[in-house]
């Protein structure tokens, strides 16, 4: 979209506009079933060299097919924290730091657990 524009900007110093910009990256994709699902939480740290570095946090883990054809998983924290995690308690946004135990089934987390 850059290019399009007509402006005579680098190729790097696109990406690293695009990774002081961009904090955390959501996908979402229909499955099969045609459900649609959050299926990943990608949070952008930054860059080296030229290439743009990420971390995945969350990620939803298939682990089947159900009687009706629907995909069964479950959400899933990777084991990593996100670096911006610091900012986010100093903003007053506070999060129990077990959202990012792998062990941890998200999907059957109460809200008021979370």
């Amino acid at each position: 979209m850059v290019a399009m524009g007509g402006m005579n900007i680098s190729e790097d110093a696109v990406r690293g506009q695009i990774a002081s910009a961009i904090g955390l990256i959501v996908q979402a994709t229909r499955l099969a079933d045609g459900q649609r699902k959050v299926v990943s939480v990608t949070e952008v740290t930054g860059m080296e060299s030229n290439v743009i570095q990420m971390q995945e946090i969350f990620h939803f883990e298939r682990t089947g097919t159900g009687p009706d054809g629907e995909v069964l998983g479950q959400h899933r924290a990777t084991g990593l924290r996100p670096k911006c995690l610091d900012e986010m308690l100093t903003r007053g946004l506070h999060f129990d730091t077990h959202w990012f135990d792998p062990a941890r089934d998200l999907n059957r987390e109460q809200p008021d657990e979370l």
